[in-house]
């Protein structure tokens, strides 16, 4: 069991308002890098479990001003296949130990910011025609699996999402919706693997206020701030925790 003290409350505080500025304003894909800056702290399980309800609780603040301006036919592929990800996302975590979680969430952190800058410096090109809708029930299988192991599900949800073309608010509409149903999903699971404590529990009501604060924020940002010096510090988080996770878990 963690202690609730002045350590856990210095990185854990920062950690919810960045999760909710990202699924409040910038598509939720880089919301897993709070799970990552836990997971230094606390057992991969325990943060997974403290991040789940607080991700709820601003999938539900975020909800509101994206209501019905999502692109639900694609939304709706992701979240069909998502549910199977999930599914072997629990079987996984059955059978595995904090090490084999530690590495998988510093590489996928890693891999994000790999995808990323590959990207930007064009050595991985744009989409040049719409994924069909396969591609999208696979976007969601990843997505599902991703998320369940480390909250990432956004990334793999995102690269459908971008080759459908759609408006910057679809875009992000479309992600809160498709998360907030794969977290109610994930939920089951995470209390039948005994995730939950009334510890947890206790922490998430004490961090509750900060990650709202954190999706106001990011809702506002949303339409006042430009994408790119948020996303540079993001990669710069990733690549720290993930490189630290990483050495944890090989080491």
């Amino acid at each position: 069991m963690f202690e609730l003290n002045l350590m856990f409350f210095a990185v854990a505080i920062p950690a919810v308002i960045f999760a909710g500025i990202s699924k409040g304003g910038f598509g939720s894909g880089v919301a897993f890098a709070s799970s990552s800056i836990l997971a230094i702290i606390l057992s991969p399980g325990q943060a997974l479990a403290l991040m789940l309800p607080i991700l709820m609780i601003i999938d539900l603040a975020t909800l509101k001003p994206y209501w019905k301006r999502w692109d639900w036919p694609r939304a709706r592929l992701l979240i069909l296949g998502a549910i199977p990800g999930v599914i072997l996302g629990t079987v996984l975590y059955r059978v595995t130990n904090d090490d084999v979680l530690r590495l998988l969430i510093g590489a996928i952190s890693i891999g994000f910011v790999i995808w990323h800058v590959a990207r930007a410096k064009g050595w991985i090109g744009g989409f040049t025609r719409q994924l069909p809708p396969s591609a999208g029930l696979f976007a969601g299988l990843v997505a599902g699996f991703t998320s369940f192991v480390s909250h990432a599900g956004g990334p793999p949800a995102a690269v459908y999402l971008l080759s459908q073309r759609l408006t910057k608010t679809q875009f992000q509409a479309s992600t809160v919706l498709v998360f907030w149903v794969v977290n109610i999903v994930k939920f089951v699971p995470y209390a039948y693997l005994g995730l939950f404590t009334w510890h947890t529990a206790w922490a998430n009501l004490l961090l509750s206020p900060f990650a709202l604060l954190g999706a106001w924020l990011g809702v506002w940002a949303h339409f006042m701030l430009s994408e790119q010096v948020f996303f540079r510090i993001t990669y710069v988080l990733l690549t720290l925790t993930g490189s630290k996770l990483i050495w944890d878990a090989l080491a």
